[in-house]
């Protein structure tokens, strides 16, 4: 199983080394130290404690929809034409882009600053293993 350094588990979670530090002193996440001495967290462990963190924001955005992959964020960027537009949404640490008919973001009043709901399906989602 994979020993992540306090800064690799940071970086993967999108917190700072300190929070990481935080959580195991007050033992929310457990580390060991390697040969060298210094902390490591299993990756399992890490992997439960990212999925325990994990929280979709209360929105009153959207409706009931069997989608999973639904992302609740505010418009930052809408670059339109007669014909299409790009839509830029912030939600969360995620930047989501959608390609839709100008006529879409004026009949749902797409602008920056408004709030809306990114529901993404995908037929095919590519998994790369991290090298090292």
């Amino acid at each position: 199983m994979a020993k992540l350094r306090i800064k690799e588990a940071a970086d993967l979670l999108g917190v700072s080394d300190d929070t990481v530090r935080r959580w195991i002193d007050t033992g929310a996440l457990a580390a060991t130290k390697d040969t060298a001495g210094r902390l490591v967290i299993d990756g399992r462990e890490l992997a439960t404690l990212a999925v325990d963190q994990a929280r979709t924001p209360q929105t009153r955005v959207g409706s009931a929809s069997s989608a999973r992959n639904r992302f609740p964020g505010l418009v930052t960027r809408v670059v339109a034409d007669k014909v299409m537009a790009q839509v830029e949404m912030q939600c969360g640490p995620f930047t989501v882009v959608s390609l839709m008919s100008s006529e879409s973001v004026r009949e749902l009043g797409l602008e920056p600053g408004s709030v809306a709901l990114a529901s993404v399906k995908a037929t095919t989602v590519v998994v790369e293993r991290a090298a090292g």
